[in-house]
């Protein structure tokens, strides 16, 4: 796995009618033990808003939209896909419902584990486990408890256990279907974990890990969160303004999945 900064790799991008996507926890904010606080620094908020006025940009979470839309904190970029966007919407009440369940059974079984926290999602779950003494062993507890539902693939992240429907949607399907709907030919993904491998293994991707891993998708990386804002400085750098597309604006996520 190369540095995206590779001699040559951006440039070839910039030049491109490029698709410029990003996930956020990781990515554009720096992980926290609490997800609520969550934030992106002053200079990303500041380049990731020059680059949606320079590229086609989204940002694809596995929050729900609306708490993605809050944290971008009034950055205007085109499209916000989060949870609910990336299932078809009649699917949605359904997931929710099943999640609902594996709350209550989650909970039953893990309320009392010390250091391990239970985040709804609407129509997935995540079990966070930072704040754990024994990691190993909150790990194991987690997936026992998790061995019995039904219907539940698990995902795991940077101290964190996703559980998302088997079968549903990814940001994968998410992001190839906003690269077709705006006709881009090329996309740029930049994530930091196992949720977004199916976005990497995308055709015409250049996809870009946080933090190298010899088992992902990504051909290139970023040494670590730090440097997601000099790629986004080198994204701005390299575009000229003349090529600001002038029809660019945010799209709900709803339309962005249409």
């Amino acid at each position: 796995m190369e540095s995206v900064f590779t001699a040559g790799v951006l440039e070839r991008i910039a030049a491109s009618d490029v698709l410029v996507a990003f996930d956020f926890d990781g990515t554009l904010a720096p992980i926290v033990a609490d997800p609520a606080l969550a934030a992106m620094r002053a200079p990303t908020r500041r380049l990731l808003a020059q680059v949606a006025r320079l590229y086609p940009c989204a940002v694809i979470s596995g929050r729900p939209e609306e708490e993605v839309l809050r944290l971008l904190g009034g950055v205007t970029v085109w499209y916000v896909i989060g949870n609910r966007a990336l299932q078809p919407p009649d699917e949605v009440e359904r997931l929710s419902t099943m999640v609902s369940e594996w709350r209550e059974v989650l909970f039953r079984s893990l309320g009392g584990l010390s250091g391990v926290s239970l985040e709804d999602k609407g129509v997935s779950l995540a079990i966070h486990y930072r704040r754990a003494a024994e990691q190993d062993s909150a790990v194991a507890a987690i997936r026992e408890a998790a061995r019995g539902l039904e219907n539940a693939r698990l995902i795991a992240g940077k101290d964190v256990i996703n559980l998302l429907p088997r079968g549903g949607p990814d940001k994968g399907v998410a992001l190839a279907r906003v690269k077709a709907q705006l006709g881009c030919t090329a996309a740029l993904y930049v994530g930091d974990d196992a949720t977004d491998e199916a976005a990497f293994a995308l055709p015409q991707m250049l996809g870009v890990r946080v933090s190298p891993a010899a088992d992902s998708a990504a051909s290139y990386c970023l040494r670590d969160q730090d440097e997601v804002d000099d790629l986004l400085d080198r994204l701005v750098s390299l575009r000229p303004r003349r090529e600001h597309r002038q029809e660019a604006m945010w799209r709900p996520a709803t339309r962005a999945l249409s």
